[in-house]
């Protein structure tokens, strides 16, 4: 149980840092430009957020590969990691040409469509924005499957190196790159930043250890079996992230029923939890990994990964849960908010304890069924969720923003019984086949 528990922090504690340095890109860019004025701010705002839906697309071959170059490790079958890893890139390959194409077309009607269909100054500065970072999703792409080879591979350092590297490189360009080009400038530095990243990344992987033994090896299987089952893998994890943060959006239009002030103050509350909820993916993402290491390796000890996966993240959770606390109203003041706002959203961070802490659980536990191949039942337990969040938020929303967070961690209780429930059964089914078996 020990061995697990490390594992899972020394795989852990590497993503958190990499997905904390990942949002830190649209936070220096928006420090930068607020200085050209608010049409600026929210050009780059509504650009930045279109991120989370192409993050979503990269998860198909980013998130596939990450899990099949982990069974393939703890199976010591080099042929099936080489087979892996080409699967990633050709589904990679196959995609990004059709994104970039489709939004370069397309961004000045997304431009609109994310700004509430205006044609003022900040969707024609979208739309400049969009034009460099779109072409730039290439890059984006690329890292984000780099990201994941090196993760299957048991490595989560690098990826947090990489992060570290491109976000550094952003903080000391953005400030030249907007003061010469504006927005344009902004979106240049991302991607150019980016590109540098990228280059460290792809030198790395010519010099891990693993892939430089397994690219000797005959591939186990053809490039297009491999893109196939990358796609089988992944698409499940894309559509379980893509459908949560719809419902994350279908909630802000429930907020906003409450009032103005409320969406100001649900809007800055729930940043400031994504330093929280961020420590929840990482360890869903080293519970994923250390799953598919076992399970590749005959071990079928994913329950019992399981089981500490909650144990940390739940632990993260109410630690979470008690500073963020203890801390809202001096978080709130670090935002400026002013003291309606201010109010808000001490109240509603302080409601939060139990919505934190079920989150963490469920989203631990996702990690298992991932690292299993068992994405889809997750995929099942997350529409669940989702559909019974904008209900209860919609019916308890008189009661104001606890209102929001009794929704919340009420429909965080239907996905936390509804995953157990599932994980118990599959267990239950395994040590019924094994008993059959030992007595055959």
């Amino acid at each position: 149980m020990h061995a697990h528990r490390r594992q899972l922090v020394a795989l852990a504690h590497p993503v958190y840092v990499s997905l904390l340095a990942s949002v830190a890109a649209g936070i220096i860019n928006t420090v930068w430009v607020s200085r050209l004025g608010g049409p600026a701010v929210a050009a780059v705002a509504v650009a930045t957020n279109t991120e989370n839906v192409l993050l979503g697309i990269a998860l198909v071959f980013a998130s596939g590969t990450t899990v099949l170059v982990a069974h393939a490790r703890g199976a010591r079958d080099p042929g099936a990691v080489r087979a892996a890893v080409r699967g990633g890139w050709a589904l990679c390959a196959l995609v990004t040409p059709v994104v970039v194409a489709g939004g370069l077309l397309l961004r000045e009607p997304l431009a609109r469509l994310v700004l509430g269909g205006g044609e003022g100054a900040a969707t024609s500065l979208a739309a400049a924005y969009f034009a460099i970072s779109l072409p730039g999703t290439a890059v984006f792409f690329a890292q984000q499957l780099v990201d994941g080879v090196f993760k299957g591979a048991g490595d989560t350092r690098t990826p947090m190196r990489l992060a570290l590297l491109a976000n550094g490189l952003i903080l000391v360009c953005d400030p030249f790159f907007v003061h010469a080009w504006g927005v344009r400038g902004a979106a240049a530095s991302t991607v150019l930043c980016r590109c540098v990243a990228l280059a460290a990344g792809l030198l790395a992987l010519r010099r891990n250890a693993l892939l430089r033994a397994c690219a000797k090896v005959r591939p186990a299987e053809g490039t297009g079996a491999a893109l196939r089952r990358t796609l089988r893998t992944g698409l499940p994890m894309s559509a379980d992230f893509t459908v949560r943060q719809a419902g994350a959006l279908a909630l802000v239009a429930i907020v906003a029923r409450i009032g103005v002030t409320a969406v100001a103050a649900y809007a800055i509350a729930y940043k400031v939890m994504y330093v929280a909820t961020m420590a929840f993916y990482a360890v869903r993402q080293a519970a994923s990994i250390h799953t598919a290491h076992t399970r590749g390796a005959g071990q079928d000890q994913r329950w019992a990964i399981g089981r500490q996966a909650v144990l940390v993240s739940g632990t993260a959770g109410l630690a979470a849960a008690v500073l963020l606390g203890a801390a809202a109203p001096w978080l709130m003041a670090a935002f400026g908010a002013g003291p309606a706002v201010a109010r808000e959203g001490v109240l509603f961070l302080r409601c939060a304890g139990p919505y934190l802490l079920l989150m963490a659980c469920c989203i631990a536990l996702g990690g298992v069924f991932e690292g299993a191949g068992r994405a889809d039942v997750l995929l099942r337990v997350t529409l669940l969720g989702t559909a019974v969040q904008p209900v209860l938020a919609y019916g308890l929303s008189g009661l104001g923003l606890p209102g929001i967070c009794l929704a919340l961690a009420l429909a965080m209780a239907v996905q936390c019984a509804a995953a157990g429930a599932l994980a118990w059964r599959s267990r239950d089914q395994e040590e019924t086949g094994a008993c059959r078996a030992r007595a055959v």
